[in-house]
């Protein structure tokens, strides 16, 4: 039987505060971290993933401080990434109150660190995130399927197979696939549905999609496309859609989803 599957609010958080933007760039403040955490908790979320979005570029591991502030005042999962380096960042943010860390840039330099940290912390709080752009070259090697995984906050491509770069990770002990198109990000044009459905077709991790949200139907497609999950951002922030109507939207139209 399948489980339902979740509906996930992101706070991208710089410097304390929410933002948002468009394709990973042009960032502008969207509010108050645990203002946000707390509504979308009282809204239905199922979960909360937390990134810090400027943590590798500026060297350092995402801020436990505002991890432990979000945390105090919600009950719901909380998944948090950004700079992670190794197995005491991982540490950090799950005694700062975590439940899942998300590696993205570290994992890709090295792919072991994954095994590392599912070996003491165990498999279900690692996450492995995945930031998959189109091929701009797509007849350059090395062949793929089409989409490559980008680092770096976005701007370091890789030259890794996006859906071949899944299935290592999950083999190395990612427990669960974040998966973000930057192509679609803040775009409200709605997920890359190819993507997701190439990726879930490839582990047998819960796949997360991420990237692109903008009417309930995109949920929806997402979700049909073979994700275990939805994550959005600015849509709930501005308060464009609420996490209770995306869930009635995808439940009256046959998808189990969680109710509080």
């Amino acid at each position: 039987m399948a489980l339902a599957r979740r509906v996930i609010p992101c706070l991208d958080v710089a410097g304390g505060r929410v933002v948002k933007g468009v394709r990973f760039e042009d960032l502008r403040d969207a509010g108050d971290p645990v203002e946000l955490a707390r509504r979308y908790e009282a809204e239905g979320a199922d979960e909360l993933t937390i990134l810090d979005v400027t943590a590798t570029l500026e060297g350092r591991a995402a801020t436990a401080a505002v991890v432990e502030r979000i945390t105090e005042h919600i009950g719901i999962p909380v998944t948090v990434g950004g700079g992670v380096r190794d197995v005491e960042g991982v540490r950090a943010l799950l005694a700062a109150g975590a439940d899942k860390v998300a590696l993205n840039t570290q994992a890709v330099r090295d792919p072991a660190l994954l095994g590392r940290c599912a070996a003491r912390f165990g498999v279900q709080c690692m996450v492995v995130a995945i930031d998959a752009r189109r091929r701009r070259e797509p007849d350059r090697p090395p062949a793929g399927t089409g989409w490559e995984v980008v680092v770096g906050a976005g701007r370091t491509p890789t030259d890794l197979d996006a859906v071949g770069w899944a299935v290592r990770a999950a083999a190395a002990g990612a427990g669960e696939v974040l998966l973000t198109s930057i192509d679609r990000d803040g775009t409200h044009l709605g997920y890359d549905v190819p993507l997701i459905a190439a990726v879930a077709a490839a582990v047998s991790v819960p796949v997360v999609a991420s990237g692109g949200a903008g009417h309930p139907a995109d949920f929806l497609a997402a979700l049909a496309a073979g994700a275990d999950a939805v994550l959005a951002a600015s849509q709930f922030h501005d308060q464009r859609l609420s996490i209770g109507a995306v869930k009635q939207y995808c439940a009256h139209r046959g998808i189990e989803v969680r109710w509080p």
